[in-house]
């Protein structure tokens, strides 16, 4: 099994800036992927960004510019800064993990979501 633990959240004020963490732990294989979603209430879950074990990054249009994601800890730790930032992004932050867990399996995990709240 592997465990996501996410941490960091909370309220800001418009023009500030969080971080949220993530450690993957367990049994861990090789990381393909982490990186964050989000899902206000009454939408969808969307990305927001993800890197991969090649240190590529993807982000959604809504965050370029002021979110960075960065992986550390051999890879199974993602850390997303938050900066400039808006009303609209408030929402829960769930952490994503694809994971192998042997050499040929492989699955997607997910955190419990913490809260981001940004103030006007």
């Amino acid at each position: 099994q592997v465990h996501l633990v996410e941490s960091g959240g909370g309220l800001v004020q418009a023009g500030g800036s969080l971080g949220l963490s993530c450690v993957a732990s367990g049994s861990i294989f090789r990381s393909i992927a982490m990186g964050w979603y989000r899902q206000a209430p009454g939408k969808q879950r969307e990305l927001v960004a993800t890197t991969n074990a090649g240190g590529g990054t993807e982000y959604s249009d809504s965050v370029k510019g002021r979110f960075t994601i960065s992986r550390m800890n051999a890879g199974n730790t993602v850390y997303l800064q938050m900066n400039s930032l808006k009303p609209e992004d408030t929402a829960v932050y769930h952490c994503n993990a694809k994971i192998y867990t042997t050499p040929r399996d492989w699955d997607d995990y997910w955190g419990q979501g913490t809260q981001v709240t940004v103030s006007s």
